[in-house]
């Protein structure tokens, strides 16, 4: 029985001093690539770090759990894969180093919740499914991606969520695959022998188009793209989960962020809640990652509409 408590107490003390270390990494100097933390007005985040020639960087980013891996999507153009990329900075417990490819005409990198897997869209073109790709931790690298789902209907910014719920914006019940004015935030089940999806409704959802959004691990929020106009230009607003299960209806991240006319999608929070990244642009000209503090703003905009709405 000694032998036992000792030897919880040594996997205690190793779990403790790992989570320390990356809850300090998180709150170096080393952390965001080195990036002079932002405040409460958003700032255009490493450009001169992440864009290159002629290409941008655009779209969701994603860090790893401890901070110590950025990937991030570059493109020359919006609405054309022929030059996407992802490319990727990496921390060896001194200095970050990058940028390295990752892989070519895929998009939208997003972690498993245990960080052995990462999703992306894009890949091959096919005009009658829309698909999610995956890759696997593999040695010191990722896989070459393989096709984890393929559907006759929309699976755009798929995420997944602690519970094992998975969120996407999808026109499964309505619509053509490539009318985007009929794409709503859904939730996605998977089962070993099925795939159900259920569209979030009212008040998430509107009659344009709903499919960018960042759904937090505990699915206590969902920071949706919305006001969307014909040509997709839109604002930041954000919804949380009821006790009831419900959803509040999406109220605006504020007039920092939502400063003008533009189009503002990629949707992301750091896994230390401390920062929002999207990125934002009115052509691919002036298109940018973008980040701000957040963890304070959500404090104050969840107190203040979980108690309006109860």
């Amino acid at each position: 029985m000694k032998k036992l408590f000792l030897l919880l107490l040594i996997v205690q003390s190793g779990l403790s001093i790992k989570l320390t270390a990356q809850t300090n990494f998180w709150n170096s100097t080393a952390a965001c690539l080195g990036q002079k933390p932002p405040g409460d007005k958003p700032e255009v985040f490493a450009q001169s770090l992440l864009s290159k020639a002629d290409t941008f960087a655009f779209d969701r980013v994603a860090f790893s759990a401890d901070g110590k891996e950025f990937y991030y999507p570059t493109n020359t153009t919006w609405f054309n894969n022929k030059t996407l990329e992802i490319r990727y900075f990496k921390h060896d417990g001194k200095k970050w180093n990058g940028p390295f490819l990752l892989n070519e005409k895929y998009s939208a990198p997003t972690f498993s919740m245990d960080g052995n897997t990462m999703y992306f869209l894009g890949g091959k073109r096919d005009s009658l499914h829309s698909q999610v790709w995956q890759s696997q931790r593999k040695g010191g690298g990722w896989s070459e991606p393989s096709l984890y789902l393929s559907k006759t209907y929309g699976l755009y910014d798929f995420m997944p969520t602690k519970s094992g719920v998975c969120y996407v914006g999808s026109n499964a019940h309505q619509g053509s695959l490539r009318d985007f004015s009929t794409y709503d935030i859904c939730e996605l089940r998977m089962s070993a022998t099925d795939t159900t999806i259920t569209s979030l409704g009212k008040p998430i959802n509107t009659p344009g188009f709903d499919g960018d959004f960042y759904v937090a691990p505990d699915e206590s929020y969902i920071i949706v793209s919305a006001k969307e106009t014909k040509d997709f230009e839109c604002e930041l607003y954000i919804t949380f989960h009821k006790p009831d299960r419900t959803w509040t209806t999406p109220v605006s991240l504020g007039p920092n962020i939502n400063d003008g006319v533009a189009h503002r999608w990629g949707e992301y929070v750091t896994p230390d809640g401390k920062y929002l990244f999207y990125s934002k642009g009115t052509s691919p000209k002036d298109c940018h990652i973008y980040w701000v503090r957040f963890d304070k703003l959500l404090a104050k905009l969840k107190q203040e509409n979980l108690t309006t709405s109860n």
